[in-house]
């Protein structure tokens, strides 16, 4: 490997561990400072910036969250977990995290298809971290992902900026971050539809937390595409402002069939668009970066691709999603 951080073992040979110490060092002084000045307490230090160390490295509040991404290499030969140890040392010493305050996933391949992952823990890791004036409960420990997109920052200031008076709709809500940011931007109203309950919950854990949680912002339990399609059959356009962000791919005992964003968004998008009011937006975005975005979906609105200015200074070292900005006539 070219050694760009000038790290050499005794021998004059580069120090791959050296190199990626120094990144961390240099990723976690950087982005402490800008993350202080963004008002955030969650925020990624360490991207897989070095091939040789495939890991994301996040800060929450006080923890570390580590998630390693193996090669299928790595794994047969038995070196992924020396490997593993020592950068778990590196990121303990250098964000000054104690080894209780480390919450460490493995993100194995898998093959396109496979529904996506489900608890890791449990009832560990639950904190609560702030965004841009906003407050979260993030858990660390009991599933791959953290509660909390932060790639989705700025999508989410941009809805907090135009939400007000609006009646908005949040698809595929997760643990409602989309929606909190609505509510606290002054939207009218909020709906809230995912197919989890314990996802639901959280969101309204989250609008509690903020100060947010009343009458006008309702959650549903529901399959989203399911459901907007019902809407769209009673044929009355009621939402200004619309995010969906939908899993790449999703099966489920509690939804019809399977869900394969390629192949399903057309159909959405156009139930979506049914329900806009006259210049209603709807922001829509994939973690699926071969997606193509069909024409024929979006014909007669205005669309904008977002991407890449919609991923956050300290994501914009990897492709993470993909983000369109959509108005209806």
């Amino acid at each position: 490997m070219a050694d760009s951080e000038g790290n050499h073992d005794a021998q004059g040979a580069p120090d791959p561990a050296g190199s990626f110490v120094n990144r961390l060092r240099k990723g976690t002084k950087r982005f402490r400072k800008w993350a202080k000045t963004q008002g955030l307490t969650a925020f990624r230090v360490y991207d897989r910036d070095i091939p040789e160390y495939p890991y994301a490295v996040d800060v929450y509040g006080d923890c570390a969250h580590v998630v390693e991404y193996p090669r299928r290499r790595a794994l047969k030969s038995g070196t992924a977990e020396t490997q593993r140890e020592e950068v778990l040392a590196a990121v303990s010493e250098v964000l000054a995290v104690p080894p209780e305050r480390l919450f460490v996933k493995t993100h194995t391949p898998q093959p396109w298809g496979r529904s996506q992952y489900g608890r890791v823990g449990q009832d560990s890791g639950r904190v609560v971290v702030e965004e841009q004036g906003l407050k979260f409960w993030v858990n660390l420990g009991d599933y791959l992902d953290t509660g909390l997109f932060m790639d989705h920052r700025n999508t989410r200031a941009r809805v907090r900026g135009e939400a007000k008076g609006k009646h908005f709709l949040n698809l595929f809500a997760y643990t409602g971050a989309f929606t909190v940011y609505a509510a606290a931007g002054g939207a009218a109203s909020t709906t809230t539809v995912d197919l989890s309950n314990t996802y639901l919950d959280w969101a309204e854990d989250n609008l509690e937390l903020n100060g947010l949680a009343d009458a006008r912002h309702v959650l549903i339990r529901a399959d989203a595409k399911a459901w907007v399609e019902a809407q769209a059959e009673e044929g009355e356009a009621r939402y200004d402002l619309v995010v969906c962000d939908p899993p790449s791919f999703s099966t489920s005992k509690k939804m019809s069939g399977s869900w394969n964003v390629q192949r399903d968004h057309p159909r959405l998008l156009a139930a979506i668009r049914a329900l806009l009011t006259p210049g209603g937006v709807l922001y829509f975005s994939t973690n699926f970066l071969g997606f193509e975005l069909d024409p024929a979906a979006t014909r007669g609105m205005e669309v904008e691709e977002l991407t890449p200015d919609s991923i956050p200074e300290d994501f914009q070292r990897k492709e993470i999603h993909r983000c369109w900005r959509m108005v209806a006539p």
